[in-house]
């Protein structure tokens, strides 16, 4: 089911990316990484879900997300916002995220947010 799925994962930690990107693979779902956060805003290939880290070295990852939010080819694609600081939630609630995920997290957590906002 999840084979036709498209998730762009957006996050200037490698480690991260390469664990979440191969987690995901293995769910079946087709993975894009960047490690630069506005290359989110040119891709051709628009995905299903996006996952963005709020702080990004060149992004913010709640810029990128009001930005989805606002632009007619985006603005339904849901964004799940994630960082280390469990305090931004209510700032990732406010610039239009569809849910949040403080980092550490449990890989079960975020394919758990992912089915969610899937099937919304």
């Amino acid at each position: 089911m999840n084979k036709q799925k498209r998730i762009t994962v957006a996050d200037d930690d490698p480690g991260i990316l390469d664990a979440v990107s191969m987690v995901l693979e293995m769910e079946g779902y087709e993975v894009s990484t960047t490690l630069n956060g506005n290359t989110v805003l040119t891709q051709a290939e628009l995905p299903h879900v996006y996952i963005l880290d709020i702080w990004m070295s060149g992004s913010d990852g709640r810029e990128l997300c009001q930005k989805l939010k606002n632009d007619e080819r985006t603005m339904h694609i849901p964004v799940i916002l994630i960082s280390a600081s469990n305090d931004l939630k209510r700032s990732a609630e406010t610039a239009g995220a569809d849910d949040f995920l403080a980092k550490p997290f449990e890989i079960d957590a975020l394919l758990q947010k992912i089915a969610n906002v899937l099937t919304n």
